[in-house]
């Protein structure tokens, strides 16, 4: 009778313990599941500007409210909707539950297989929790296990005058080899001896003087182990490694350094993270195909890309959605670096970053960046069902030099876009012939 008596005790504590387990899980995941954020006054469809910017700072970040009162742009609020992650990096989640924890050092993690490493709600008394939120950010399913924006466009704008200077069409492609939770191979690829997490490849298609040109990131599992990174001019028709430093140049003349790619493109061991707070702010969140879109670029499958207006043609024509954010601060650990901080604002259900606000060293606002996010059911038809929050738009405005750069995307979660072998050194070179 005792032993049954336990085993009923020990079924129960477990079924209780599976509940809290599953809680947290779904509670990250699904953040809107019971009610969705509410600010007085904010209504839906309503566009706030000038006139009424003062009553709602408490739900935009310092540099869209500062650029609404000064004029350059308005905002249209749009509905709070879910973006629900695919079920598999769930599940993923799910299985690797209280198994992850953090190394000694910054930038090490141990038992990671795939998923969320760390769902559990971030805590301010908790110094490493800002570490935790990078972690989930990086190993997030941001373009899932490969995308491809195939084609973007950047354009560089003088705020002043709103004069386009520069035109530039590349393609962008991403593949996890590591940690994949959705397409095979499962959970890497074979023949991996360099424990490659991420590959990042971009060629430019136009203009002439830089077509051809290429950039190629090896990103490692071990967070210690730095980047690898090559370049391709196709004007002098051979590959460089870049240096360490180079990503904190701008990128092709651009607003953009290659450390700012996707709100941050580089290793959490390079950043000292700080878990600033929990709340509730206006982000770019939306569908693209409920926007007003702009066809000039004359794809030959009909898509339309988001259009562009504002001080100097800067700001998407997109609507913001009230969402639960992590604000989390990072600083770089080397002294040299051009930026003394970034502050994100990431998006606590898709732990992607779809506003950062950038300080120079003197610890001024130096620039705001903007990804757009699109619903992948509401977008191009390949999307749809994929679970990817689309980076879909973008926009870098240097408040300091009355400059910016602009993004106009066609994002594709097509594993046929994204074969392992484009992600070489070799394939560079052949490229570019």
């Amino acid at each position: 009778m005792k032993l049954l008596k336990l085993l009923k005790i020990s079924v129960i504590v477990s079924l209780i313990s599976g509940s809290v387990y599953a809680d947290v899980v779904d509670d990250s995941f699904f953040p809107y599941k019971n009610t969705t954020p509410k600010y007085p006054g904010l209504t839906v469809g309503m566009t706030i500007d000038q006139s009424n910017v003062d009553r709602y700072f408490d739900i935009l970040d310092p540099g869209i409210a500062q650029q609404i009162k000064d004029g350059w742009t308005s905002i249209k609020v749009g509905p709070t909707t879910s973006f629900d992650l695919h079920p598999n990096y769930i599940k993923e989640t799910r299985k690797s539950l209280n198994n992850v924890t953090l190394g000694e050092k910054v930038g090490q993690i141990n038992n990671f297989v795939a998923g969320r490493p760390f769902p559990q709600e971030p805590k301010l008394d908790d110094s490493r929790a800002g570490e935790k939120l990078a972690w989930n950010f990086k190993y997030g399913y941001n373009w899932g296990d490969n995308a491809a924006i195939y084609p973007f466009y950047w354009r560089y704008r003088n705020m002043k005058t709103g004069q386009v200077e520069r035109t530039i069409k590349a393609n962008f492609h991403f593949l996890n080899f590591k940690h994949r939770v959705n397409q095979d191979p499962k959970p890497e690829f074979p023949g991996n001896p360099d424990e490659i997490f991420r590959g990042i490849y971009v060629q430019v298609l136009e203009p002439f003087d830089l077509k051809n040109t290429q950039l190629l990131i090896h990103r490692y599992s071990d967070d210690l182990n730095r980047d690898n990174a090559w370049l391709y001019l196709g004007f002098q028709r051979r590959v460089r490694r870049l240096a360490s430093g180079q990503v904190t140049d701008s990128f092709l003349g651009s607003d953009l350094m290659i450390e700012d790619f996707e709100g941050y493109n580089g290793r959490i061991s390079d950043m000292n993270w700080a878990y600033k707070g929990t709340k509730n702010v206006l982000l770019p969140f939306y569908d693209h195909n409920s926007l007003e879109l702009t066809g000039e670029f004359n794809e030959k499958d009909g898509y339309e890309f988001v259009d562009f207006s504002g001080r100097g043609g800067c700001f998407p024509n997109i609507t913001w959605q009230l969402r639960k954010a992590y604000v989390l601060e990072s600083q770089p650990v080397d002294e040299n670096h051009p930026i003394s901080k970034r502050v994100h604002y990431v998006d606590a259900q898709t732990f992607t970053k779809p506003r950062t606000l950038i300080y120079d060293r003197k610890g001024d606002l130096w620039k705001t960046f903007l990804i757009g996010q699109a619903h992948p059911d509401n977008h191009d038809d390949i999307n749809k069902g994929s679970g990817v929050s689309v980076d879909d738009s973008f926009s870098m405005i240097d408040v300091q030099a009355d400059h910016c750069t602009t993004g106009q995307f066609k994002g594709q979660v097509d594993p046929s876009l994204n074969p392992q072998s484009k992600f070489t050194v070799q394939n560079l070179r052949a490229t570019g012939k």
